[in-house]
């Protein structure tokens, strides 16, 4: 099937649909393609630049928040210099400050800023990896069989992890520390596998290191950015020799239906979470994962 507006339109609704919930986004646009005849070169770049339109939603929807740390962040950079002056000019040695201490109380004293040190560490071992590893993923894990294998285990994984809840003890986004972001990070790479769900793979790492289920998923929507931004500028500037001027016309499309849809999913989801757990998301994986098996296996 050739890439066209109506195509375009109908990925970037699947897109939208599933990038933020626990399922598998790039699995799912894997699975629609095969379904459509709609594969090759041309179909792996389109699934990942479609992502865009979803990065653009989250960005949108969370702006005043993003607005908010960064300015934040900004005079608590000030704050945090002025901490280490103030310690380089004690006289007396046995007064000074050590590193340790000065990084323990900044910590405390400047979240907002170590909030973002701590995503920006998150998001390095999953670009590492995704860039090493892209060619092979995408040459070899980039089809059905793989994408239900990953679909089942996730949902296990899933309701292993749902039926031992643990009492959260990070209850607020600002209250994210550098080690967790970086165990989520860690967590983040195991969805470099198609199947596994990027949202997923970082909300069971949220939940495994002590996050509340709500911040362990809005910590995955800004986790999101970089990561999503990278794999898909990187996506779009090595596929500039394949994409024609028609297929750039389509997929803006595509980024504009996945823009609108993963903005109503978002607030959906997160009200969804208010009362429910990812217990119904899992089910939802083990069965589709199953359905496929039967159908490709």
């Amino acid at each position: 099937m050739e890439f066209g507006p109506g195509l375009a339109a109908l990925l970037g609704a699947v897109e939208g649909l599933t990038e933020f919930l626990p399922v598998s986004s790039t699995g799912h646009l894997i699975l629609v393609g095969h379904w459509l005849g709609f594969t090759g070169g041309v179909a792996v770049s389109v699934e990942i630049s479609i992502q865009l339109g979803s990065i653009l939603a989250i960005i949108a929807y969370e702006r005043k928040r993003i607005a908010s740390i960064l300015s934040q962040a900004k005079v608590e950079r000030a704050s945090f210099l002025r901490l280490i002056r103030g310690s380089s000019k004690a006289s007396d040695l046995s007064m000074k400050q050590d590193w340790s201490y000065i990084l323990y109380r900044s910590s405390g004293d400047q979240p907002h800023l170590w909030f973002l040190l701590g995503l920006s560490l998150a998001f390095i071992p999953a670009a590492v990896i995704g860039l090493l590893a892209r060619p092979w993923i995408e040459a070899y894990l980039f089809n059905p069989v793989s994408v239900a294998i990953m679909l089942i285990t996730g949902g296990l994984v899933i309701l292993v992890v749902e039926a031992r809840p643990r009492k959260p003890t990070i209850t607020e986004l600002d209250h994210v520390n550098f080690m967790t972001a970086i165990l989520v990070g860690l967590a983040q790479c195991f969805s470099l596998i198609p199947g596994v769900s990027r949202s997923g793979a970082t909300i069971v790492g949220g939940l495994l290191v002590g996050m509340e289920r709500r911040v362990a998923t809005e910590y995955s929507f800004f986790l999101a950015l970089p990561t999503m931004i990278a794999a898909t500028t990187y996506k779009m500037y090595k596929s500039q020799d394949l994409l024609t001027s028609a297929d750039v016309f389509a997929l803006a499309i595509g980024l504009v239906v996945a823009f609108f849809v993963a903005w109503a999913v978002i607030a959906a989801f997160l009200a969804f979470l208010k009362q429910h757990t990812l217990r119904t998301f899992a089910y939802y994986r083990v069965v589709l994962g199953a359905v496929i098996l039967m159908v490709f296996g």
